[in-house]
């Protein structure tokens, strides 16, 4: 049973950066992709990037591409998630996910262990 644990979130200006990282143990971590998803408060849990077992594959929802990055190291267990030029809307929850299997998906019903989240505030 896998165990992840977020960090790295926070409050920070329209235009700011912050660097959220996600810590894994309890199952063999290169065996699965990693993705980020997020959560507005009164809206649905949403998708907003994916890495694959091996990282060769990325995928980013359209609302974050070119501002985020996503980056694992599976000598360490870690998923990032480098997050740049912030809007208010980036405003969420963030969660890191360890997929099913090891190639990427955006749908969430791939994913079968969950970290307990960690806030990001964006103001403007």
């Amino acid at each position: 049973q896998a165990q992840l644990v977020e960090s790295g979130g926070g409050m920070v200006q329209a235009g700011g950066s912050l660097r959220l990282s996600c810590a894994a143990s309890g199952r063999t971590f290169s065996n699965y992709a990693m993705g980020w998803f997020r959560q507005a408060p009164g809206k649905e849990r949403e998708f907003v990037a994916v890495i694959s077992r091996f990282g060769g594959v990325k995928d980013y929802a359209d609302s974050v591409k070119g501002r985020f990055t996503i980056s694992r190291d599976n000598a360490k267990n870690t998923v990032d998630l480098q997050l740049n030029s912030l809007k208010p809307e980036d405003t969420a929850v963030y969660y890191c996910a360890s997929g099913r299997i090891g190639t990427v998906s955006r749908s969430i019903r791939e994913y079968d262990y969950w970290g307990q989240g960690t806030q990001v505030t964006v103001s403007s």
